[in-house]
C-alpha cells in the first residue's frame, strides 16, 4: 500500500471525514485489520482563509506548498488536498513537489463523464465558483457547468464557511441548498456536483431530483485505487 500525504485542516471536519473514509475504504477492500497508510499535515485554517479573503494567492500557495514539501520529505508517495476551494493553488503545489497530487476536480469531471452527463450544477464556495480552476477539467471534457444564481452564491458560501466548516448542521440550510439545487436543475443540470467537502455531511441523494456527485467520496475512491494498486 502506498503512503498518502494529506494536506488538511481546511477545515478540520473535512480532514476527519477524509481520514474516516480512507480507512473505511481500505478496510472494505482488504478486510481484516487493514487501515490506510496516511500522513496528515493539518494547517491553521484561519491563516489560509485570511489569505483567501485578501485575494493573496501567493500567500495561500506558500502555506500549502510548505505542507506538501513536508509530506514529501516525510515519505509520502502521493498526496491530496482535503478541500475543494484550496485547489485554486493546486498548480503551485504540483510544481513544488516530485510526487503526484490527486486533483479533486479532475477526478469529479472524470466521474461525470463516465456517467454520460453533459450538464451539471456546481455547488461550491465563492472562490470556487468565481474561478476556472474547478470548472476547467469539466469544460475540457465537454461538460457544461451551471452555477447557482449570482445572488445565491454569497449565501451558499456563508452556509459552508459559517456552518458546515464548523460541523454545524441546520435543517434550514438543508432546505435552502435544496432550493438552490432545484434552480440549477430547472436550468438544465442533469446532476449536481457537491464541490464543497463538507456538503456531503449535510446533503444526501434524496435532497435533489437529480443525481449528486459527492466530490469527497469520488476523490477518496480515486485515491484508494492508487494507494492499493502497488
Amino acid at each position: 500500500m502506498r503512503l498518502l500525504g494529506v494536506i488538511g485542516g481546511l477545515g478540520w471536519p473535512a480532514t476527519a471525514e477524509y481520514y474516516r473514509r480512507l480507512n473505511e475504504g481500505v478496510e472494505a477492500r482488504l478486510g481484516g485489520l487493514h487501515s490506510a497508510r496516511v500522513l496528515v499535515h493539518s494547517l491553521d485554517f484561519a491563516e489560509v482563509t485570511a489569505a483567501e479573503e485578501r485575494g493573496d494567492w501567493d500567500a495561500m500557495a506558500a502555506l500549502l506548498v510548505e505542507a506538501a514539501q513536508g509530506l514529501e520529505r516525510a515519505g509520502a508517495e502521493g498526496m491530496i488536498i482535503a478541500a475543494n476551494t484550496m485547489h485554486a493553488v493546486a498548480p503551485q503545489v504540483e510544481d513544488a513537489v516530485g510526487i503526484p497530487l490527486h486533483h479533486i476536480a479532475k477526478a469529479a469531471a472524470k466521474r461525470v463523464e463516465a456517467s454520460r452527463q453533459h450538464t451539471v450544477g456546481l455547488l461550491a464556495t465563492l472562490t470556487t465558483t468565481n474561478g476556472d480552476f474547478y470548472t476547467g477539467p469539466f469544460v475540457e471534457r465537454g461538460i457544461e457547468v451551471i452555477l447557482p444564481q449570482e445572488a445565491e452564491r454569497p449565501e451558499v458560501d456563508r452556509m459552508i464557511y459559517d456552518e458546515l466548516v464548523h460541523g454545524i448542521i441546520k435543517d434550514g440550510s438543508r432546505k435552502r441548498f435544496r432550493e438552490v439545487m432545484a434552480g440549477m436543475r430547472d436550468r438544465g443540470a442533469e446532476a449536481i456536483v457537491l464541490a464543497g467537502t463538507e456538503l456531503g455531511l449535510l446533503l444526501e441523494a434524496d435532497d435533489a431530483d437529480v443525481p449528486l456527485h459527492d466530490t469527497t467520496a469520488i476523490l477518496v475512491e480515486d485515491t484508494l485505487d492508487w494507494m492499493l494498486e502497488a
